[in-house]
C-alpha cells in the first residue's frame, strides 16, 4: 500500500481515508489535515475498489472455512487426548505456584478434621 497511507495530523487530498483500525471513513473535499495523532493510519482508496473488495475477501474466508475447521478439531483432540499426559507433568512441574494469582487473603488449604469432629460425622451417618 505505497501511497495510499497517511497518518493522522498529516495534509492529504481530496478524497476517501479509511482507519481500518476504527472503521471511520473521513471524506476531505479539497485538501485537509487528517484527525487524530501519528499512531492512527489512513488508507486511500476508491469506494469502488473497497466495494469490490468486499466480496473477494467473503469468497477467500468461505474458502478457508472448511480448513479452519479441520484445524480446530485436530487442536481439540489433540489436547483432550495429550491433556491428560502433559497436563500431570505440568502440574508436577510447577508447584502449584501461580505468578497471577495474589492470595491477599490467605491460601485455601484443606482442613483436617479432628478427632471429636470425625466421630460426630460418624454418629449422624448412623442415624
Amino acid at each position: 500500500m505505497i501511497g495510499m497511507r497517511k497518518r493522522g495530523g498529516e495534509m492529504a487530498g481530496k478524497g476517501n481515508y479509511w482507519n481500518f483500525s476504527t472503521g471511520e471513513r473521513i471524506h476531505i473535499e479539497d485538501k485537509g489535515v487528517l484527525p487524530g495523532d501519528r499512531s492512527q493510519a489512513y488508507y486511500s482508496a476508491r469506494p469502488a475498489v473497497v466495494l469490490l473488495a468486499g466480496p473477494v475477501l467473503g469468497l477467500a474466508y468461505a474458502a478457508f472455512l472448511p480448513f479452519i475447521g479441520i484445524a480446530m478439531l485436530v487442536s481439540l483432540i489433540s489436547r483432550k487426548a495429550l491433556g491428560g499426559v502433559f497436563g500431570g507433568a505440568w502440574k508436577g512441574a510447577s508447584f502449584s505456584w501461580k505468578p497471577s494469582e495474589a492470595y491477599l487473603a490467605g491460601k485455601k488449604r484443606k482442613t483436617r478434621k479432628t478427632d471429636e469432629e470425625k466421630r460426630t460425622d460418624e454418629e449422624k451417618k448412623q442415624e
